[in-house]
């Protein structure tokens, strides 16, 4: 004789016997639910084993927690309590004796079950996995994904649509066929013989999970209750950090590049938001940075504050607005430390809620994702970024995966996750990780582990400025004017540089090109002929090329004869002859200039317009000011106020410790009033009042009213639907509402 279920002890009353460390822990584990309050254990009982609740849960729970929900499940401890020998016995070997003992632990800790020797869970966990309850305990399946995928391969048309239609509605399916005597040319005879089905009774089949993970596309698991062994790479920690610090200075670098065009060419936002396909292939063109990148550096930019849409001053007049353009704060970040510059955006990246990814590709509306739009929207991506770096810091430090294995373990820590887990997304997310310097040659970096491990500012600043190369202070110059950068420049350097130079090719070693044109912008902006030559001298390591020397000399000594000021705007020259040249020249005609005498004339074109033109004209013309000195008069580019309107995601933010503390202490206390011995679990509640319904019996019920006045009352219980329960109350001669979460206690009339 077998004998009768144990039914167990409510949740409520489990609660009640936990001490307040046991509930704050509760609570942090599952903030949801003190956020309201609960006023009563009851309430608390009745909002963990809600299915909102329940799946808010499980979200956070492994393979190996999920399967332990899942087999209880199936030996039914939603109806009554379950021996622990029971739950171990089912799962075999399949698991070991302390790592069941250890997940029970945190799902109690979690009240997603209660007991000790004897365990329940709620009826709602059902709900919170991610599969058909018992797919992950009974289906133990011995093929490969490799050998699932050949066997759908081979389906003829009605098996085909067979499988459709499980894979669309329920995996559960009725069907005659499915009895043992059915003649085995039966499409469901011989899907159950391929293993693509699973026979529960002789009506009923039920979709294999892991086959319906292969019709989905997805790739097939997990299926093992341990952790899965990764395929790893190993190196140096030293040589992980090189490499994410070389990431770190062409992110930087590039980063720059678009602040730069951007302010010199502000781009119109579209209506829907965003900016559109044309203008990105535009600024990829113009920046040399391929579309993919692209589209991140400005999901970045945007997230770091860094660019935004709004109307940028200068205005650029088309009345076309607004603009994506540089905000005020592109100049302090361009200003500040290389260290400090990386950290903003790789804690940007982190908690970015968007996937740039997307840019380019097209959703179920056939529509493409636009960069900087709100459909790239997604609270999910910064769970996910933070999924994939917590995955590779728990490997020895230096050991690196690639996007596959990634994906595995991801999958297997995160199951309800496993849709947007597949390795084509993991690839993106590893691939933006590189990009930042979070990681290198697959391992997380040193800079990138104290970022994710919450450090001190000032560590993981010293981290990144460890990592990255002393900055160099020379280059190396070559007969064909190129200048070759093995490294990082000191800033004022660089910025030398780049004034007199050209960037030809970008990398860990950069190359410039110095030209006719790149000297006359250096001495446009008031270098000279000697500084220049100082420049070169002083910091290369290799010999001057005689053909530079000869070159800045030319270029200066035609530079500058010309000299144009503001009037609207003159021109003085030592040299009439050129000065009349300058005055005839095409195109000179639309500058309305006028001799004033032989060596001084004067126009109402702006200054900037008559540089451009006698420049087009083949002369070489400088800016001074009233002094006489030369002058920078180049446009610095638009900004705008600062950011706009762009979505942010802002985690909800837990309840501190003392606020914890302050909730468990009001629940104590409310269960030392006048229901301090009744104990009862709202769903328990729920039986004992349909019971009675059903029954027609009267009961006795403990009730809280809306002003907090407890009493009980002798009820005759007629239905109980949507959290109310419709009874007949004798006292007040009528049919009378109870909301069941005040209802405190239910005694049988008749005890």
């Amino acid at each position: 004789m077998t004998a009768a279920p144990t039914p167990g002890i409510p949740l409520g009353a489990w609660l009640s016997d936990l001490d307040d460390e046991g509930l704050i822990r509760l609570l942090e584990l599952r903030p949801d639910l003190a956020q309201p309050p609960p006023g009563t254990i009851a309430a608390l009982a009745a909002r963990a084993i809600s299915r909102q609740s329940v799946k808010a849960a499980t979200d956070a729970l492994d393979f190996l927690r999920l399967a332990v929900l899942d087999a209880l499940l199936v030996l039914h401890a939603d109806t009554h309590a379950v021996p622990v020998t029971e739950l171990a016995e089912l799962l075999g070997q399949r698991v070991g004796a302390d790592d069941l003992t250890a997940a029970l632990g945190d799902l109690r800790a979690r009240a997603l079950v209660w007991g000790e020797a004897a365990v329940q869970v709620a009826p709602e966990v059902a709900s919170g996995l991610p599969w058909f309850a018992g797919q992950a305990v009974m289906e133990v399946s011995e093929r490969s994904a490799d050998e699932i995928a050949d066997l759908l391969e081979r389906l003829d048309d009605a098996q085909n649509d067979l499988l459709a239609r499980l894979l669309e509605g329920s995996p559960v399916g009725r069907t005659r066929d499915a009895a043992p005597d059915t003649p085995s040319d039966r499409p469901v005879q011989r899907l159950l013989e391929a293993g693509l089905l699973r026979r529960i009774d002789a009506e009923t089949v039920i979709l294999p999970r892991l086959v319906g993970q292969a019709l989905r596309g997805e790739t097939p698991g997990p299926a093992e209750l341990a952790a899965p062994t990764l395929e790893t790479t190993a190196t140096t920690m030293a040589d992980v950090d090189a490499v994410a610090a070389g990431a770190a200075i062409d992110l930087l670098r590039e980063i720059d590049l678009v602040i730069e065009t951007l302010g010199a060419a502000p781009v119109p936002e579209l209506r829907s938001g965003g900016l559109g396909v044309r203008d990105v292939k535009r600024l990829a063109k113009t920046t040399g940075i391929d579309e993919p990148r692209l589209g991140l550096l400005l999901e970045l930019a945007a997230g770091a504050g860094l660019i935004a849409a709004g109307m940028p001053e200068p205005d650029p007049g088309d009345g076309i607005g607004p603009y994506w353009a540089p905000t005020v704060a592109a100049d302090r970040f361009i200003e500040a430390p290389t260290a400090m510059r990386w950290q903003l955006l790789a804690s940007t990246w982190l908690g970015l809620p968007a996937r740039p990814a997307l840019i380019g590709s097209r959703g179920p509306d056939n529509k493409p994702f636009a960069a900087l739009s709100d459909s790239l929207y997604s609270t999910a991506a910064p769970l996910d970024r933070r999924l994939l770096l917590t995955v590779l810091a728990d490997l020895p430090p230096g050991t690196g995966v690639d996007a596959g294995a990634a994906s595995q373990a991801m999958i297997w820590r995160r199951p309800r996750w496993a849709v947007r887990l597949q390795p084509a997304t993991v690839g993106g997310l590893l691939a933006e990780a590189h990009a930042l310097g979070m990681v290198g040659r697959g391992a997380i970096s040193t800079p990138g582990r104290g970022l994710l491990a919450g450090a001190a500012d000032e560590d993981v600043l010293a981290a990144m400025a460890k990592a990255l190369p002393k900055p160099l202070d020379h280059f190396l110059l070559q007969a064909d004017l190129t200048v070759i950068v093995p490294g990082p420049l000191e800033r004022e350097l660089a910025e030398h540089l780049a004034e007199v130079a050209t960037v030809e090719s970008a990398g860990a070693a950069m190359v410039y090109r110095i030209s006719e044109g790149s000297i006359r912008r250096a001495l446009d902006a008031g270098r000279t002929a000697s500084e220049l030559h100082n420049l070169f001298e002083k910091h290369s390591k290799t010999p001057v090329p005689q053909g530079l020397t000869y070159l800045i000399d030319d270029v200066a000594r035609r530079h500058g004869q010309l000299r144009v000021g503001i009037a609207a705007s003159f021109i003085r020259c030592e040299d009439p002859a050129l000065l009349t040249q300058a005055v005839a020249a095409p195109g000179a005609d639309r500058l309305e200039l006028r001799l004033l005498a032989p060596t001084v004339a004067v126009s109402q074109a702006p200054i900037a317009d008559v540089l451009a033109a006698l420049r087009e004209a083949g002369f070489a013309p400088a800016a001074e000011d009233s002094t006489g000195t030369v002058v920078d008069i180049r446009a610095r580019g638009a900004r705008v106020a600062a950011p706009t309107r762009r979505r942010v995601y802002r985690p909800p933010t837990p309840p501190t410790a003392q606020t914890l503390g302050a909730i468990v202490a009001v629940l104590r206390k409310v269960a030392a009033g006048p229901f301090a011995n009744v104990r009862l679990d709202p769903a328990m509640a729920i039986t004992q009042l349909q019971d009675a319904a059903i029954n027609q019996t009267s009961v006795v019920i403990g009730y809280v009213d809306p002003a907090g006045v407890a009493t009980q009352r002798v009820v005759s219980p007629i239905n109980v639907r949507g959290g109310q329960l419709t009874a007949f109350d004798p006292a007040a001669g009528r049919v009378r509402e109870f909301a069941i979460h005040r209802v405190t206690s239910v005694v049988s009339a008749d005890d």
